[in-house]
């Protein structure tokens, strides 16, 4: 008969072994992930290649997630890693190493494996009907994707920061105030320390050019809370002739819906009234 203290131990076992082999997981090698997973191809990536690791690494590791779990999404992000190894090889083959035209020609040999491997991920993919996927093959020049993409408006399935921001690309030709409005709305779903800086210099720019002088002030000044590059004092000044007390006003406006921004808590309400339109 087993007693309740082994009992106890018994059921604790079931939830931290689980846990503990996901650590254990993560600590191995990637040398050790390409020995135990021939299914991931390493032998056709130039492994011990110094150059490229970390877009290398990256694009292994993802590749193990895939193949634990085959969705589109992480097809998706498989493909992505594939590019910024494409793009690092590519930079690579064209110099000439020191160690001579073997280590090139495995450079070169692992740069012919992306390209294969992306053409094979777009093929798994050009069908897909999930959400990142129509927008990276709308992102690629995919008309039928976009159709299918635009389609999905209203329907909920595009209330995510950067959906909203794709959607704003997409009607700033077309539309201004309702480019302003899905911006808006991308801030909105923001997370915190997950700020899209084209969104913010977006909103600076557009209302500059639809003569919302206010604005185009404000978010200049938000984006100056970001590090971005943003005219200087003396220059925001020849654009805008504001007086000393609308500055003052428009710089503490600005402090608060960037404080929010950061902390992802920003609503379209934060905008001064005053020049919620104009």
């Amino acid at each position: 008969m087993i007693n309740k203290p082994a009992i106890k131990f018994i059921a604790l076992a079931t939830i931290v072994l689980p846990l503990l082999s996901g650590c254990f997981e993560k600590r191995i090698t990637t040398a050790q992930l390409c020995e135990d997973h021939e299914a991931l191809n390493c032998s056709e990536l130039n492994l011990r290649d110094s150059q490229c690791r970390i877009q290398r690494t990256n694009l292994i590791w993802q590749r193990f997630e895939v193949l634990k779990e085959g969705t589109d999404l992480n097809k998706l992000e498989e493909l992505k890693f594939v590019e910024d190894y494409q793009k690092c090889l590519d930079l690579s083959a064209r110099i000439e190493p020191i160690q001579g035209k073997e280590v090139k020609s495995l450079r070169s040999t692992a740069l012919l494996h992306t390209y294969d491997e992306q053409e094979r991920l777009q093929e798994e993919l050009k069908n897909s009907e999930e959400v990142n996927v129509l927008y990276y093959r709308w992102s690629q020049g995919d008309n039928e994707a976009r159709r299918q993409f635009l389609r999905l408006e209203g329907t909920g399935k595009l209330q995510t920061a950067e959906m909203q921001f794709a959607l704003a690309t997409f009607y700033a030709t077309r539309d201004s105030e309702k480019t302003i409005t899905l911006l808006h709305r991308s801030l909105e779903l923001t997370e915190a320390d997950s700020v899209k800086p084209e969104v913010i210099k977006s909103l600076a720019s557009i209302n500059q050019k639809e003569g919302s002088k206010q604005r185009a002030y404000l978010w200049a000044l938000v984006g100056k809370e970001f590090d971005l590059p943003i005219a200087s004092e003396s220059q925001l000044s020849l654009l805008y002739n504001f007086n000393d007390e609308q500055k003052i006003q428009l710089a503490n406006h600005a402090d608060t819906i960037a404080e929010a921004i950061k902390e992802g808590e920003f609503k379209r309400s934060l905008l001064p009234k005053e020049i919620a339109t104009n």
